[in-house]
């Protein structure tokens, strides 16, 4: 989530120093600022979520934010605040293939897509030409637990200040101090490349909106729904079990490039929760 402050169990947000050795470890990191939005990074492990991903930079670091040496070619991905490293199953909607991948990194910088993956994993699932694919993603909890018993602190915990990755801005110009953990002994590591296993599902591209939120009552989706009302925005009703919640929504909509023009002008209307969602 972005800005939605639960008890900030951030840490501190992790990048890397030139030059430096690979150097792989677990983190969550600080709050911090990209693409116009604040970011606040959460251990949760319980995440089923839609959205566009798009293909990482071939100018990145040499390293990801939790210090691993980033690789092309490897089955890895980044996103803005789940906890490094973690696995997750990544679905191309449009074309039905999975794979699994290592999240290892923090980006995209931007709110308009909600993962990054490297050159490889954009080819095993299919991505178009373009480069940006709708996609499902699942993070595994059981996986995600190894891999992070893996990095876990195991002796000294030491406390660092490092900038902020490529695209985000601090009010200061300096994140607050990272709490870096070392890795664990030999006989707790998984390994840090997974295979390339791809898997063909049934394809459901589904249709694009934009999720701005949900709320316990209707008078409070209702606030948030005036503040877009120019762009369409509504809102639904969604019960589950006893539990009624009420959602702002815009859509369906067309296409990406769409999607991106409405989500740009929710930001510019001052509503930063927006995110592209694909039903």
């Amino acid at each position: 989530m972005r800005r939605a402050v639960p008890a900030l169990l951030a840490l501190g947000l992790a990048a890397c120093v030139p030059g430096a050795p690979p150097s792989p470890h677990y983190v969550l990191g600080q709050p911090y600022q990209a693409g116009g939005v604040w970011w606040y990074p959460r251990a949760a492990l319980r995440v089923d979520e839609t959205g566009l991903a798009t293909v990482a930079d071939d100018d990145h670091p040499a390293l990801t934010a939790n210090g691993e040496a980033f690789d092309q070619t490897a089955m890895a991905a980044a996103n803005q605040t789940l906890p490094l490293p973690c696995i997750a199953r990544v679905t191309n909607l449009e074309t039905g293939r999975q794979v699994l991948v290592r999240i290892n990194d923090r980006g995209p910088p931007t709110p308009l897509r909600l993962l990054a993956v490297t050159r490889r994993v954009a080819t095993l699932l299919g991505f178009p030409s373009g480069g940006v694919a709708r996609i499902r993603l699942e993070v595994l909890e059981r996986e995600s637990q190894e891999a992070e018993a893996a990095a876990a602190p195991r002796g000294a915990v030491a406390a660092t200040s490092l900038p902020p990755p490529p695209g985000a801005r601090g009010t200061t110009g300096v994140v607050a101090p990272t709490v870096t953990l070392a890795a664990a002994p030999a006989e707790r590591q998984v390994p840090l490349r997974l295979p390339e296993t791809a898997t063909q599902v049934r394809p459901d591209p589904g249709t694009l909106w934009i999720d701005l939120g949900s709320f316990p009552a209707y008078d409070y989706a209702n606030i948030q729904r005036a503040a877009v009302a120019q762009l369409g925005a509504q809102v639904v009703s969604v019960v589950d079990g006893r539990t009624e919640s009420f959602q702002v929504r815009i859509g369906p909509i067309p296409d990406i490039a769409q999607a991106d023009r409405l989500l740009d002008e929710t930001l510019a209307l001052g509503v930063p929760d927006g995110r592209i969602v694909v039903r």
